[in-house]
């Protein structure tokens, strides 16, 4: 094993938890979990200055097996336990991780005010179109006409992307990746972390043993590898009209704006109603 992997596998995993994980062999999760690592290392990060939380599902286990602060917290709610913990330490780095139907279903009235309130927090969100864990049921990213356990003649529901929806509620940086680019997904966790205000990085992955299997994409090298052949750039995809686009996932930064957040802005009226006690 090459000496910085081992570093890594050392320095920031929980020995006593890393084996055997939950996740299917061959999910995105652990490529996930690898560049997050690497780009927590990268920024020089101390690890008793991070908290990760997360929600409910495959990916609600990551907090598991990473030696930081960590919580595992319920369905859809990751996002509410990281805020609390901002508000009442506003020096620590809190960043969560969670599924598109963990954070955008049972989740998505926290999800759309934690980016309108543009809380300092980064917000890490695994797309596999689909509920995993809890047996295969539709999500809100699950595509038109797609099978799932409870669409078993075919969705009849539109997806909505949820880069997009981060941008429109007012996250002050929104990103995409896939698990398949790898060393991409490395560079965006990173700058989310560093950057002010509520950051949402959503990676695109593959869940091949309830989405694949029942849509019969393949396994887990298959889809990958047609993340790779739909993948275009944020910089090409202006170049193409809507009729190119409609079948490509847009990869990159989507918007790096600065605007005032709201734990800043908190810590204003704080300071004003010290004054005025």
């Amino acid at each position: 094993m090459p000496e910085k992997v081992e570093r890594l596998r050392h320095d920031y995993l929980r020995h006593d938890k890393k084996f055997p994980h939950v996740w299917c062999p061959g999910c995105g999760n652990g490529i996930v979990l690898g560049s997050l690592i690497r780009a927590i290392d990268a920024l020089k990060l101390e690890k008793d200055e991070l908290v990760l939380a997360s929600g409910i599902g495959c990916s609600g286990r990551m907090p598991v097996y990473v030696d930081l602060n960590t919580l595992h917290t319920t369905h859809g709610r990751a996002l509410t336990f990281a805020t609390g913990i901002k508000l009442a330490n506003p020096s620590l780095t809190v960043l969560t991780v969670m599924g598109d139907g963990d954070a955008t279903a049972i989740g998505g009235n926290h999800f759309i005010h934690a980016a309108r309130r543009n809380l300092d927090l980064t917000a890490i969100i695994i797309n596999n179109q689909i509920y995993g864990m809890t047996g295969g049921q539709y999500s809100p990213t699950t595509p038109y006409g797609s099978r799932a356990a409870t669409a078993a003649y075919g969705h009849i529901e539109h997806a909505f992307s949820i880069a997009e929806l981060a941008v429109t509620a007012g996250a002050s940086f929104v990103a995409r990746g896939t698990v398949y680019h790898a060393k991409l997904l490395d560079k965006l966790i990173a700058k989310g972390i560093s950057k002010k205000g509520f950051s949402v990085i959503e990676i695109i992955s593959n869940c091949h043993t309830q989405y694949g299997r029942r849509n019969k994409m393949g396994d887990p090298v298959t889809m990958m590898q047609e993340f790779k052949d739909r993948a275009v750039t944020v910089e090409k995809a202006a170049k193409l009209s809507p009729e190119e686009l409609a079948d490509r996932i847009t990869i990159g930064v989507l918007t790096d704006i600065d605007k005032p957040n709201y734990t800043e802005e908190l810590q204003k009226i704080r300071d004003i109603a010290e004054k005025n006690r």
